[in-house]
């Protein structure tokens, strides 16, 4: 039956996140994954690690905002029309997560979770491969608006209460920062702690090679039914295989819920279909990811260039994507900084796996043994996957959490 043996799901940041810490504890691992590792929205994220970062999407204000959402296709955050009735009930959850006393709790969660991602990366790659890839130089919000907004002004309320460092820049010190940026932008935020990947699909490709090469399989099926047996423990059953291991670990992204749903396992995860653009050989190169909240985008440098993403569209798994989405995100960049010239640009569309209060699913169900969960990271998978990932091998290993798992478990939908 293959009682001491793991069966992750998913080869995404978040089970290899997982799988990793296992096989380094001596546990047989599979992962299962039909697209290999970083097919997901571990590609084409915006690359940003955000330990300082503590501000859910969810937020007062924004149930004024819906009307607004339905009417303009192209907008920051939309809603298509005929998969409203199916999203509804998420997007009432969601509204309510952002009342102010459940952004507070919220927000404490997320910084428990997410403060040591650093140095979770560092684990997992080793010192050579952290060098590589991760990046902590800091991340800069700006604005067009001379004075703070409300919204500034609720993030700023956040990071203080929980002792987060952050610098005001002004008009010059932000031309400074980013030679060649527009004049309409007048204000900004230096959080020095946060940073980026250079290569969100390289970096996770690189967990799959150390994974790969401390003994772990990797297999390209995709996952059908989990299947309880007799006795405990699991089968998983694929397009071509039947996989028995005494623990299975769902960390499939927004697909998670396609796999639990049979098992009677209620969990609100939405998929906040997330675009960007690459443009390669960029003419101006930032030194550090811009978040541009007058402008709902960000814009990381990286690798192959530069990275341009954002908005959030809700339309389900099965809608085909709406190139436009990604297609003004060239304008967008364009009037950040109007004289940028580079390659042909590349598209993509991805699903961010995420629940109405920006936390993750992660830990056991009470309900069926030797089942866990490893997703719901939405906006903050490759900062979140890491710590998850250590929590979720840790309870599998039997090891005492190091903060308290309640504000992630699946019991808190019920």
């Amino acid at each position: 039956m293959g009682s001491g043996r793991v069966i992750i799901l998913g080869a995404g940041v978040a089970g290899l996140s997982t799988a990793l810490p296992l096989l380094r504890a001596g546990r047989e691992v599979t992962v299962i994954d039909p697209l290999g590792p970083a097919g997901g929205a571990s590609f084409g994220n915006a690359g940003l690690l955000s330990a300082d970062t503590v501000v859910p999407i969810a937020l007062p204000g924004m149930l004024r905002k819906v009307p607004g959402w339905l009417s303009d296709p192209l907008g920051p955050l939309v809603v298509r029309p005929a998969y409203l009735p199916r999203a509804a009930p998420w997007l009432a959850r969601w509204i309510r997560a952002g009342r102010m006393d459940r952004v507070h709790a919220i927000s404490d969660a997320m910084r428990a979770l997410h403060a040591p991602a650093f140095d979770d990366w560092r684990e997992l790659l080793g010192a050579e491969g952290y060098s590589e890839f991760i990046r902590r130089t800091g991340q800069v919000q700006i604005w067009d608006e001379p004075e703070e907004t409300p919204g500034a002004a609720l993030e700023r309320g956040l990071r203080e209460r929980l002792g987060i460092q952050a610098e005001v820049l002004g008009a010059d010190e932000i031309r400074q920062f980013f030679p060649g940026i527009a004049r309409h932008v007048s204000r900004g935020v230096l959080v020095p702690g946060n940073g980026h990947t250079v290569s969100p699909p390289r970096v996770v490709r690189r967990l799959g090679e150390l994974f790969l090469a401390g003994g772990g399989t990797i297999l390209p099926e995709r996952a059908m039914k989990l299947i309880p047996q007799e006795g405990g423990g699991w089968m998983v059953m694929t397009n071509t295989g039947n996989h028995r291991a005494g623990q299975v670990v769902v960390a499939g992204g927004a697909w998670s819920r396609l796999l639990l749903d049979p098992l009677g396992i209620r969990v609100p995860l939405e998929t906040e279909r997330g675009y960007h653009l690459m443009l390669p050989d960029p003419s101006i190169t930032p030194k550090l990811p811009i978040l541009y909240k007058s402008g709902n985008f960000g814009v990381t440098p990286m690798e192959e260039g530069l990275r341009v993403a954002g908005t959030v569209e809700i339309a389900g798994l099965d809608a085909a994507p709406d190139e436009r989405r990604a297609q003004q995100l060239l304008r967008q960049l364009r009037g950040l900084f109007p004289d940028i010239q580079g390659g042909e640009a590349r598209l993509w569309m991805g699903y961010r796996p995420s629940t109405p209060d920006s936390l993750p699913v992660l830990g056991p169900v009470p309900s069926h043994p030797g089942l866990h969960l490893c997703f719901g990271h939405g906006h903050f998978g490759m900062t979140g996957a890491p710590p998850s990932g250590r929590l979720v091998a840790g309870t599998i290993l039997g090891d005492t959490p190091r903060i308290d798992m309640a504000p992630y478990s699946i019991t808190r939908f019920h």
